[in-house]
């Protein structure tokens, strides 16, 4: 009997030969897989450096504005025509630039970024007893709320307390809410659904007083805009005018959106995070479910583009050649990263996911100017009031103060989403 390649020699070298080319394909393959793996934890750790160094990025181009814009009670908004808009401290955005160099002095402990905090801050304080405005939590807890958080400034306290009772005076028990604005000679008692990012003013001012009169307009606030401001499927409306004689709802419209029935997408940042700070202060978890609700409206949309940096309002019929809103995927992101904590794990994961994902298409090229750029905004592609043709595909200081937030959460650097 012939052994086996016994008088084959040539049957034996192919044997041997394919033998070889099959343990060497295995090796490539391993070796591919294993620099593909590579490649991708490279990339996954070059993004977290990224995020990593930018407070000091952030703190360059913010001292710039703070050196071109001397005047310490104008404040950068937005840009016009490629000219920087600079409003007084009456204008409702005028807590944000303050309030970033407060963030960004918590992220680089820089001396000089605290100097222009304290500078930009305290030109505010005669706001403590305006009336004119349902923007207090805007415009006073962005700014002496984080002088007094991060800043360790006691004096901060009386402004703030006076700043919440200022507030609670535009308060009607006949509707249960705030009312928004004065000018309308359309709306007799209108609300607005971004109403509900001052409301943590008030849960503030009872902790500090021991007065419950702020943590029950607030909650009440939250409650009467839970029952009438939400559609079905989680979606806001911008505007309810309320009769302020009977407390009934007179119309659901908007002033900011495309349309009275369309969503906003600012308007769903805005209803995200209020109700996601609603239910960090009272626990309710009607507030929980509506923070769930309109943010899985917001994340699942199919108008959401894939770098989830949204469309100015999902609704628009010229999506995609429409301008997106950086400043609602900025609150986005930053409400996320303290949800993430309320819900179960699954979905916490995924929130903690998507809020990232959102952070890093912000901290791309496409949206985060170089220091210099942008007017010394930080990130560009924000809209402010399209239907009054206003801050169309331009910067916007809160844009970049919930930027900011969110990259301060990422970090690791706020108490409430560090628990």
């Amino acid at each position: 009997m012939k052994k086996p390649f016994e008088n084959k020699p040539a049957n034996f070298l192919i044997f041997l030969f394919v033998s070889l080319y099959l343990f060497s394909c295995s090796q490539k393959n391993t070796e591919t897989v294993s620099s593909e793996d590579a490649q991708l934890e490279k990339k996954s750790l070059t993004g977290k450096s990224e995020l990593n160094n930018l407070p000091t990025v952030i703190a360059e181009q913010l001292l710039l504005a703070d050196k071109n814009y001397p005047e310490l009670d104008k404040y950068p908004r937005s840009v016009e025509n490629g000219e920087t808009i600079l409003v007084g401290i009456k204008d409702w955005t005028s807590g944000f630039y303050p309030g970033s160099l407060w963030y960004t002095y918590d992220l680089t402990k820089d001396d000089k970024v605290l100097a222009a905090a304290k500078a930009r801050t305290a030109p505010l304080e005669p706001l403590k007893d305006a009336t004119h405005t349902h923007d207090l939590g805007f415009m006073l807890y962005c700014s002496f709320g984080n002088a007094l958080n991060i800043g360790g400034d006691e004096s901060a306290k009386p402004i703030l307390l006076q700043g919440a009772k200022s507030l609670i005076s535009r308060y009607s028990e006949t509707v249960g809410c705030i009312k928004s604005w004065d000018w309308s000679k359309e709306w007799k008692y209108p609300v607005i659904i971004d109403n509900m990012m001052n409301l943590e003013l008030l849960f503030w001012a009872t902790k500090e007083s021991g007065d419950s009169t702020f943590y029950k307009i607030a909650e009440q606030h939250a409650l009467t805009t839970l029952r009438n401001h939400f559609r079905e499927d989680g979606s806001t409306w911008h505007v309810v005018d309320y009769d302020p004689e009977s407390g009934d709802v007179l119309e659901k419209v908007t002033h900011q959106g495309y349309a009275d029935s369309s969503s906003w997408a600012r308007g769903q940042a805005w209803a995200i995070y209020g109700y996601t700070v609603a239910f960090r202060e009272t626990k309710k978890e009607v507030f929980l479910e509506q923070a769930e609700q309109t943010t899985d409206f917001y994340l699942n949309h199919p108008n959401q583009p894939e770098d989830l940096v949204a469309y100015w309002d999902f609704n628009d019929p010229s999506i995609p050649d429409v301008s997106r809103d950086a400043s609602a995927a900025a609150i986005v992101s930053s409400a996320l990263f303290e949800l993430a904590n309320y819900v179960d794990a699954d979905k916490g994961q995924l929130y903690k996911e998507k809020a990232t994902a959102i952070l890093e298409s912000l901290a791309s090229d496409e949206y985060l100017a170089k220091p210099g750029e942008n007017n010394y905004f930080l990130l560009k592609h924000a809209t402010g009031n399209l239907p009054a043709n206003s801050e169309i595909d331009e910067p916007l200081n809160y844009a970049d103060y919930y930027f900011i937030e969110a990259l301060r959460r990422y970090l690791g650097k706020d108490a409430i989403t560090s628990m």
